[in-house]
């Protein structure tokens, strides 16, 4: 009798043991995010609010005064990763004649993933 009682409770534990193993092979690993970085994300449009392809973004880092840049695709969009948190960047774009402002991405901002949209003017 009390071989049986050994018995299951070991086969109870083992099945408890695999389903512990189970949830946490499953678990979805996520990467540690790095802080000390962020990424610079936005879409450049035109006057009519439509997204631009082809413009150049060009992203400056203030403190080397090395320049960046990017061509929009279709939908508009550009993207600047790596860029560090202690750094203040500007950030415009150029197409066809036309200019946006420039904007500043300040290293007071906290956000990892900053958005900034870009709308083109004529050039005066």
């Amino acid at each position: 009798m009390i071989a049986k009682r050994a018995f299951l409770m070991g086969l109870a534990l083992m099945l408890c043991a695999g389903f512990a193993a189970a949830q946490l092979t499953n678990k979805k690993r996520e990467k540690p995010q790095d802080t000390s970085v962020r990424a610079l994300t936005g879409v450049v449009r035109d006057a009519e609010e439509n997204p631009v392809e082809g413009a150049v973004v060009k992203l400056k880092d203030m403190k080397t005064l090395q320049v960046r840049s990017f061509i929009t695709p279709a939908d508009g969009t550009y993207h600047f990763h790596g860029l560090s948190r202690t750094v203040d960047y500007e950030v415009k774009a150029d197409s066809k004649g036309a200019a946006t402002p420039t904007r500043t991405l300040s290293s007071f901002d906290d956000r990892l993933k900053a958005i900034i949209n870009l709308k083109l003017e004529p050039k005066s």
